[in-house]
């Protein structure tokens, strides 16, 4: 159990340190023009998004991360995993103060203690996974949650701000639940295991929508609205998820404990959303006074990230 809990705070360690580098990287691979906020997704964006060292460097960092996430998984239940996941923010808000110079208010650090806080509640009261199995049909039912979401962010991918911004946020946000669920069920990590696994499919298919449609929100819309969005639908569905379906619980009499470490650690992560992309707000950008600001950068602090990438990251 101690494992597993320091290998989700290392998986939130990664994923808010590739944040401020995709944050740094990716708004120099962004060539839509501002006014252009409802022009669909960018085929574009990923290819000259690969051109950007900070981004490769990114990269690595969340796959480290979404490591720890998988090994996380397979001790802890889904609720625990994914706050602790969002709480990737709280790492890329101290980074970006430290490193880039970002000044944080004190409702900020509020927030950054409300995550630690959130996550200790978590941890001391988290039971072990749920003994619940997954079934095919539940790993099926994932791809095609999947391709539902593909299907949806197209759509809102052609709305215009701010409505596109929340529904591709929200969109992203659930793609990365799924990615959650599916590393949650698979069998094994052996290539032969993998290769006949449906979860594992649903893994690497959830993390690239995801990647992709919270990358084409950040394009043309507010940072804050879209990380906000991501932080939400990566974390509450799934936890509803695993405690229906996977049988997954908390510590015996530690119920209320879960339940505040876990709405205290996600309240917070939200209040910290603007560090989606620490970029532009190192840069003084107008994201503090108008959180409607246009950036056209991504993370993954939404997990594995891929916010957890920018995708979160970005999970």
């Amino acid at each position: 159990m101690l494992a597993s809990l320091i290998a989700a705070l290392v998986a939130a360690l990664f994923y808010g340190i590739a944040a401020v580098m995709q944050a740094m990287a990716v708004h120099e691979a962004s060539n839509r023009p501002p006014e252009d906020v409802a022009g669909g997704v960018d085929p574009g964006l990923v290819p000259r998004m690969l051109r950007q060292w900070r981004f490769l460097v990114s990269l690595f960092l969340d796959m480290l991360g979404f490591i720890a996430q998988l090994v996380a998984l397979r001790r802890l239940p889904l609720f625990a995993v994914q706050a602790m996941v969002a709480s990737n923010l709280a790492v890329t808000a101290v980074f970006a103060s430290l490193l880039m110079g970002v000044a944080l208010s004190w409702r900020e650090w509020l927030a950054v203690t409300g995550v630690v806080a959130g996550v200790g509640l978590l941890g001391s009261s988290a039971g072990p996974e749920g003994a619940t199995q997954a079934g095919a049909m539940f790993k099926i039912a994932l791809i095609a949650a999947v391709a539902g979401l593909t299907v949806c962010g197209l759509a809102a991918a052609r709305l215009r701000a701010p409505v596109r911004t929340l529904l591709l946020g929200t969109v992203a946000g659930l793609g990365y639940g799924v990615l959650g669920i599916a590393a949650r069920v698979l069998n094994g990590f052996d290539p032969l295991t993998l290769l006949r696994d449906p979860a594992a499919y649903a893994v690497a298919a959830a993390g690239i929508v995801s990647f992709v449609f919270y990358a084409t929100a950040l394009e043309g819309g507010s940072v804050t609205v879209a990380t906000a969005a991501v932080v939400l639908a990566e974390t509450l569905p799934p936890a509803l998820i695993g405690v229906v379906f996977l049988g997954d619980g908390t510590r015996p009499g530690l119920e209320p404990a879960a339940l505040a470490g876990f709405l205290l650690a996600v309240a917070s992560a939200v209040m910290l959303a603007r560090f989606g992309e620490a970029e532009q707000s190192a840069r003084g950008a107008p994201e503090r006074a108008a959180a409607g600001a246009p950036t056209g950068a991504v993370s993954r602090s939404a997990p594995a990230g891929e916010r957890r990438l920018a995708a979160g990251g970005n999970s």
